[in-house]
């Protein structure tokens, strides 16, 4: 292995001419210097330097090395400056559901990478099973579940008005067998539907699954069936609230963070502050 200080040495040489003025650039005595190329040469196996030339020349052998031992410098150089970078060093990851992936939100995850530059945040949404399950195996840093109780270590909880919906121009009387427009298995609103239909003792079909709250929407929208929806998730959507089944009780938001303290509980008080805000509007 070649040692990069005395490939230094060596470069200085070519290119000032001369140990004494190698020596300057480097901040070391010609000795010291002369000592360095003897001891690379010595690990070469060749002569790279023609002492004896006015100013001092490389040898073939010297000429073929030069090239190799300016990359290999600036590889070296390359690589200490990317360990010494921060950006990007400290993982914070984020689950929560599609309708609170808001734009505030997005903007406050942007600001927050602006702030602290060794933050990569990974933020995924999805649906409550597999987002408690990654929570609870330590896969995520910070969490917002909606569910039907908080657990005991919820940093905060709100309460969420749900109803029922389907398209603006759907016929007034409920099909019978009524099709659901629904989130896959493991999504809060699709067991609260199908427990509700049973307690109704309606029969009933899945017509459309999809994780994705704008899907869900679309099918809703297009008359494909009926669908248990956070009422501001709605809004904008030709879809009407339907009361043939009466008032559903609210679901809870809860935010969760395995840390207080450092960066991750600073990004986890801000969705906090975030979703104070949501929550208050809807009220």
């Amino acid at each position: 292995m070649l040692d990069p200080r005395l490939l230094r040495a060596f470069v200085a040489i070519a290119d000032a001419g001369s140990f004494t003025a190698a020596a300057d650039r480097l901040h070391m005595t010609q000795s010291t210097m002369s000592q360095q190329i003897a001891r690379l040469e010595e690990a070469i196996g060749r002569e790279l330097v023609d002492r004896a030339a006015r100013p001092v020349r490389l040898t073939v052998t010297g000429e073929r090395l030069l090239g190799h031992a300016r990359r290999i410098l600036a590889l070296q150089s390359e690589a200490l400056t990317l360990v010494a970078e921060t950006s990007g060093t400290t993982s914070v990851r984020i689950g929560m559901p599609d309708d609170i992936a808001t734009p505030e939100m997005a903007r406050a995850f942007a600001a927050f990478t602006k702030r602290h530059k060794e933050a990569r945040l990974d933020v995924t949404t999805g649906l409550r099973a597999d987002l408690n399950r990654r929570y609870r195996a330590g896969e995520l840093d910070i969490v917002v579940l909606k569910e039907d109780t908080p657990s005991g270590d919820s940093w905060a909880s709100f309460m969420e008005p749900i109803a029922w919906f389907t398209a603006m121009d759907a016929a007034p009387d409920l099909p019978d067998p009524t099709p659901l427009v629904t989130f896959p298995p493991g999504g809060l609103y699709r067991d609260a539907m199908s427990e509700r239909l049973e307690r109704e003792r309606r029969r009933w079909y899945v017509a459309f699954t999809s994780a994705s709250l704008r899907n869900v929407l679309m099918a809703v929208e297009a008359g494909l069936g009926l669908s248990l929806l956070p009422i501001d998730a709605t809004k904008g959507w030709r879809v009407r609230e339907l009361t043939d089944f009466g008032p559903e009780p609210p679901v809870v938001a809860s935010l969760y963070a395995w840390e207080r303290n450092g960066i991750v509980g600073e990004l986890a008080s801000e969705v906090l502050d975030i979703l104070k805000r949501h929550f208050a509007r809807l009220g």
